[in-house]
């Protein structure tokens, strides 16, 4: 929708109008923007006994405002889609799906795959998998990505096909899920985002050569998209990149958190302060190198569970 004061909107609202309530039933209200201006359109709703306002403030104000700016957010997500199809030459990308691995020195290893439609997350297309424990992060992606193609390939998997996928990394991810894609057969487009720089990463002619070409990575080569900041297509990318991100760190945070440790076997150290212990330090590992002094800084670890914390490790 146009914003406010748009001299469009008096038009739009009146051919949208009929056409969207020709085959729905009326309202007994229609909150607008604008007035549509339109005396044809007048007749047939106060006809309809249609009651037609233009709120100025209170609850009726707030849900036209709602509903604008989610009329916006709609628009400004389906540009993305619509820069990401034109500059890459793929039809339209509605259904996105992004991947990434989260683990600490390769142990409670685990990837994500998040689903977008639309431009919105559709959290009923999350899925989640535990990878083998391995300090890999190229080795991990090819597992991940493997994993989701064959279960499309045989048919394991309730979704559709992605339009696109979108892997969290740069150059070797990106090969890696190409040879998953490869060695499987699922022909999907396929781009990576890597953090920091924000540089989109396709092979070097395009998303669109996911399952095909050489197998060797010595012999990839890569095309580097350094695009504006306020690109609609990379707003679109960076949203499923950081929503993979967020979903693979929480499983690995649940998954190191169940993980059986030397610590269960400390006096005084029960699940909730072993949490606690991990999350501060990351790993056993980062537990056993701090000093009594620093474990005494957790809540709950006084100087008698800080020592037999630093001598039972």
């Amino acid at each position: 929708m146009p914003p406010t004061g748009h001299t469009d909107v008096p038009r739009v609202l009146a051919a949208f109008i009929p056409q969207f309530y020709a085959d729905r039933p009326l309202p007994d209200a229609l909150l607008l923007s604008e007035r549509h201006g339109d005396d044809e359109v007048a007749a047939w709703l106060e006809a309809e006994g249609v009651a037609v306002r233009v709120p100025g403030a209170g609850r009726e104000a707030k849900l036209v405002e709602l509903a604008l700016k989610n009329a916006r957010r709609r628009g400004y997500e389906e540009d993305g889609a619509a820069t990401l199809a034109r500059r890459f030459g793929l039809d339209r990308p509605d259904r996105i799906e992004g991947f990434d691995v989260s683990h600490a020195r390769g142990r409670a290893v685990v990837g994500s795959n998040v689903t977008f439609l639309d431009g919105s997350p559709d959290k009923s297309g999350y899925r989640r998998k535990k990878l083998d424990e391995r300090n890999d992060d190229y080795g991990n992606m090819r597992e991940l990505v493997r994993w989701r193609a064959a279960r499309a390939l045989a048919g394991r998997d309730d979704r559709s096909d992605p339009d696109l996928l979108c892997i969290d990394g740069g150059e070797g991810q990106l090969d890696a899920a190409r040879e998953a894609l490869e060695e499987t057969g699922w022909d999907v487009p396929l781009v990576a985002l890597a953090k920091e720089e924000e540089l989109v990463v396709t092979a070097e002619d395009g998303p669109a050569s996911g399952a095909s070409g050489t197998s060797s990575r010595a012999k990839r080569s890569h095309s580097i998209h350094d695009w504006a900041d306020d690109d609609p297509a990379l707003h679109l990318l960076q949203r499923v990149r950081d929503e993979a991100h967020r979903f693979a760190v929480q499983y690995h945070q649940t998954v190191r958190d169940d993980v059986s440790t030397p610590l269960d076997e400390v006096p005084g150290v029960g699940p909730a302060l072993r949490k606690r212990l991990l999350r501060r330090f990351g790993s056993v590992d980062g537990v056993r190198a701090a000093t009594p002094a620093e474990l005494a800084t957790v809540d709950g670890v006084g100087d008698a569970t800080a020592d037999a914390i630093d001598g039972a490790l």
